[in-house]
C-alpha cells in the first residue's frame, strides 16, 4: 500500500483536494493500494520529528512551499522519507492517476538517490514547470 501525505501551508486546499482523492479512492475500490491524508506542513514536520503516527510513504507538498521544504530539508533533521513538491499545474489539477504515477517514480528515484526535495530531471525550479501530468506521461515513459 502507498500511504500519500499532501501538505499545504494550512490544510485548508489540501483538506479538500484530500476528501475529494479518498472518495475516488474509495469509489474505484483501490483502498487497499493507496491512501491520502492532508496535514498542513508545519504540523507533518511536528509529527515526523516527534514521530506520532507518522506512517507515510511519501510527503507531496503545494508548490508555495517551495521555501519551507528547503527550510526543513536543510534543518538539522534528517528525513527518510521522500518529500515531493507538486508542479503548479499539476496541483491544481490534482488528478489521481497522475498523482500516483508521480509519487511511484519519486519514491523509486529516492531509493536510489535519498536526497531532498526529490525532482525530476529539469524540474529543479518547480514554479516554472508546466506540465499538468506525471512526468512520465509528459515525456511519453513507461512505468
Amino acid at each position: 500500500m502507498m500511504r500519500i501525505l499532501l501538505c499545504c501551508g494550512g490544510g485548508f486546499s489540501s483538506s479538500a483536494i484530500t476528501v475529494r482523492m479518498q472518495n475516488e479512492i474509495k469509489d474505484r475500490g483501490l483502498e487497499d493500494q493507496y491512501s491520502i491524508d492532508f496535514y498542513p506542513l508545519g504540523l507533518a514536520e511536528d509529527m515526523y520529528i516527534k514521530n506520532e503516527s507518522f506512517d507515510y510513504d511519501i510527503i507531496i507538498c503545494c508548490p508555495h512551499l517551495t521555501l519551507h521544504v528547503d527550510r526543513m530539508v536543510n534543518s538539522d533533521v534528517e528525513y527518510n522519507i521522500p518529500i515531493y513538491i507538486l508542479p503548479p499545474k499539476m496541483y491544481g489539477m490534482m488528478i489521481l492517476d497522475e498523482i500516483i504515477a508521480d509519487c511511484e517514480d519519486i519514491i523509486e528515484m529516492y531509493k536510489e538517490h535519498p536526497v531532498n526535495p526529490v525532482h525530476f530531471p529539469g524540474e529543479e525550479r518547480i514554479m516554472k514547470v508546466k506540465r499538468g501530468v506525471a512526468y512520465r506521461h509528459a515525456h511519453n515513459k513507461e512505468g
